[in-house]
């Protein structure tokens, strides 16, 4: 705790500057404190009422031990309980005294026992299953860590719901996972998610789906210029020809020619119209095989792609 006068100085919720003074700052009067609340005598002025001290907590122990180490790092949604559970150390105290053989070993069977009572119930060692194939799937996927909090926050709210009864663990922080990518427009394929997983395809989009409609998620509809880059980056496509695709298939989301078509096929037929308008020689096999289809769903949509790709 802070040692100084607290009524002294204050803090401004708004700015977080000091205010400083004992003079009213719109008339002569004086200032004084009572309830929180720092007003003038005079005239009534409230001139500060907040009075939290955001500056660090004076320290207690002596200068020679002092650390500098504060109370940890934050609670997260990644850890099942929430990273706030305590750690057994092993050869040094925590001033870095190393201990004796008899202490060493006395802590060894007091770490055993603490690992045997990590969980309190089946829920919990499955929410752990979970959360570690949550972090696994996005360190391999390279996603960010508010990602894999997201995640990890969906599961929590998943097992909440029961919908972890009868589906796979693995499946479920899989759906998470592509779940929170679409909510964050991060652009990932199934094919990609369950080339990480350890389930098949079917289960992942059976999870996604169940979350979806059961937990209502606010998930946009798919762009198809969100697949341009990706495909033309594998086959090599000059810049000229992915600005034009690009450009077709933003406009095609815009007036809803696109949807209820697979965005990644009408992502290829939008790379197929604008290399055929600069002269660049691609098969409909190479392209579909970059998007993940078949040839049939890119030559569906060559038609809708070539009618709207003139009227730009």
């Amino acid at each position: 705790m802070s040692t100084r006068n607290v009524y002294e100085r204050g803090f401004d919720e708004g700015t977080g500057q000091t205010i400083t003074g004992t003079t009213c700052p719109e008339c002569p009067g004086e200032l004084e404190t009572d309830g929180g609340e720092t007003s003038c005598q005079a005239c009534g002025l409230i001139v500060d009422s907040y009075y939290l001290d955001h500056g660090a907590t004076a320290w207690t122990d002596s200068e020679a031990d002092r650390s500098g180490k504060r109370t940890g790092p934050p609670s997260t949604a990644t850890r099942h309980d929430r990273g706030i559970s305590s750690e057994i150390g092993r050869a040094v105290d925590s001033r870095g005294t190393h201990l004796s053989d008899k202490k060493r070993r006395q802590l060894s069977r007091l770490r055993r026992q603490h690992s045997r009572g990590r969980w309190g119930s089946k829920a919990e060692r499955n929410l752990t299953h979970g959360l570690v194939d949550i972090a696994r799937l996005t360190a391999a996927l390279d996603l960010p860590r508010s990602l894999r909090e997201q995640a990890s926050t969906l599961f929590r709210r998943a097992q909440g719901e029961d919908l972890l009864r009868g589906r796979s663990i693995e499946g479920m922080a899989a759906g998470c996972v592509y779940a929170c990518c679409r909510l964050a427009g991060i652009t990932r394929s199934l094919a990609e998610l369950t080339e990480c997983a350890h389930v098949s395809e079917r289960r992942v989009l059976n999870c996604y789906r169940t979350l979806n409609e059961t937990l209502g998620l606010p998930i946009p509809p798919r762009s198809p210029s969100e697949f341009i880059g990706p495909i033309a980056a594998d086959i090599k496509l000059p810049q000229a020809v992915v600005s034009r695709a690009t450009e077709v298939a933003v406009r095609a989301h815009e007036t809803g020619v696109s949807a209820g078509k697979h965005p990644a096929g009408f992502a290829a037929a939008c790379l197929l119209s604008a290399a055929t308008e600069h002269g660049v020689a691609v098969q409909q096999a190479e392209i579909a095989a970059a998007a993940g289809v078949c040839a049939v769903t890119v030559r569906n949509n060559r038609e809708s792609v070539r009618e709207l790709a003139a009227s730009i």
